[in-house]
């Protein structure tokens, strides 16, 4: 009797396991689809390809990207894999040495 009730349990289990997954993958696709469409001129973004640029145009579904100084490139907006964050930490200093010399 143990074994009838197995099967169907473990089925209901991988469906229910797959859904979770599901759900989460489609966040995780929307998250990067709002923020590929949020992207302005000025911001620093990563590509899939591990190139790091900044966004010196926008259009509909490309971007300029200035991956060196004076070297502008033409991108699919769908390549964008994050938009970087260059402010710096709270409480950190930039360009100067706070730990003392010995």
């Amino acid at each position: 009797m143990g074994l009838e009730l197995l099967l169907p349990l473990m089925i209901i289990v991988l469906i229910v396991l797959m859904f979770l997954q599901s759900s989460k993958q489609r966040k995780a696709m929307k998250a990067l689809r709002d923020m590929q469409d949020s992207l302005a001129v000025g911001d620093k973004v990563l590509t899939t390809s591990g190139v790091h640029a900044t966004v010196v145009s926008i259009g509909e579904e490309t971007l300029g990207l200035e991956i060196a100084p004076g070297v502008r490139t033409q991108w699919d907006r769908r390549v964008i894999r994050e938009k970087l964050n260059t402010d710096p930490a709270p409480g950190t200093e930039t360009g100067s040495d706070t730990s003392g010399s010995l």
